[in-house]
């Protein structure tokens, strides 16, 4: 462990190590600890630090107060060629996820496409990391989930929907690579949450309303009051959309009857789904890559704007972060830092340095 300008740094395997013995002594599986630390760990390398072991001491509330099921790992509820139902029985959301992903690959190696729904599930994460659970296994991975309703429907001022993220991430290495990982609001809420954790008060225009509906620069303000769709009445449609996929499909919860990761005595029921496609169902493996590799150097290949060097593609920002941050480590603001530390004594973790 070091300093860096005020933040403590720390390598992504000891830091991933931390977060696991956490969870565990919080009375998670080995199995469910391992999968939320790497989520978490593999987020704050992308630099998605809002989903990274920032979320651990919500993840630790939530088993203990009994909100997560942390030993439960669902069950299949159906099954019809290349779709599946699945109820995780409030069991964390990254084991569900795990299992999910895996019968979805499944699924599309015998049909093409494998998509499964899961109701009853919780907080998973980022959705790239399950995206690319299925890039793992050479599919197309799309991913979405709902979430905590804390955003109005376009025109409203009472929150009905969630951020309701979505994912899709190609079997293509970087750097020629695309990954599109985005709430459909402007920003997740952990990222306001995050900057709160940081001190700073004022976040930039277009992200948040307060509780009136009336958009707001102040962070805390946003926290108690509602986040903004992305793109206006579009944002609040893709919302809608990733909610159909998800919770409507699944017979899961819906809008309102969504819980949250930082909502206590009630369980967050969220819905989430896990579509892999096999691209060479459509042409040979080989040529999907360098079609996409094409079409990312050619969109590349465009003028910069003013005010810019380069122009960027989805995923970019984030590999580059995860290079840097696999050879210098995980910067983690000192309050992030204080709150593990805290979480850690009172479960008898010993962090060390």
């Amino acid at each position: 462990m070091r300093t860096i300008d005020g933040e403590v740094v720390l390598p992504g395997p000891r830091l991933r190590e931390i977060a696991q013995r956490i969870l565990e002594a919080a009375g998670a599986s080995r199995k469910g600890a391992l999968l939320a630390a790497d989520a978490m760990v593999a987020a704050n390398l992308r630099g998605v630090d809002s989903h990274g072991v920032q979320l651990l001491p919500a993840y630790v509330k939530q088993i203990e107060t009994g909100n997560i099921d942390a030993r439960a790992e669902g069950r299949p509820v159906s099954e019809s060629g290349a779709t599946m139902v699945y109820d995780g029985e409030n069991a964390l959301g990254h084991v569900v996820s795990d299992i999910c992903c895996a019968h979805a690959a499944r699924l599309a190696r015998s049909h093409g496409l494998g998509m499964v729904v899961a109701r009853n599930s919780n907080h998973f994460g980022a959705a790239a990391y399950w995206a690319q659970k299925l890039t793992s296994e050479g599919m197309i991975g799309i991913v979405m989930c709902n979430a905590s309703p804390r955003v109005p429907p376009w025109q409203g001022k009472e929150g009905r929907l969630g951020t309701n993220p979505l994912c899709v991430a190609l079997p293509v290495e970087p750097p020629d690579a695309w990954l599109l990982d985005m709430a459909t609001t402007t920003v997740a809420a952990n990222k306001i949450y995050n900057l709160a954790a940081k001190g700073v008060h004022s976040i930039p225009p277009g992200w948040a309303m307060d509780i009136e509906g009336v958009p707001t620069t102040d962070a805390q303000a946003a926290i108690q009051g509602l986040l903004m769709p992305l793109g206006g009445y579009k944002g609040s449609g893709l919302a809608m959309m990733v909610e159909i996929l998800c919770a409507v499909l699944s017979g899961g919860a819906m809008s309102t009857e969504v819980g949250g990761l930082y909502i206590t005595g009630r369980r967050s029921g969220a819905s989430q789904m896990f579509l892999a496609i096999e691209a060479g169902r459509f042409l040979p493996p080989e040529e999907f890559a360098a079609r996409v590799r094409r079409l990312v150097a050619h969109a590349k290949s465009a003028a910069p704007a003013k005010g810019y060097d380069e122009v960027l593609v989805a995923g970019d920002p984030e590999w580059r972060t995860e290079q840097r941050r696999l050879r210098e480590g995980i910067p983690l603001a000192p309050e992030i830092y204080e709150n593990i530390t805290a979480l850690a004594t009172r479960l008898g973790v010993a962090v060390g340095d």
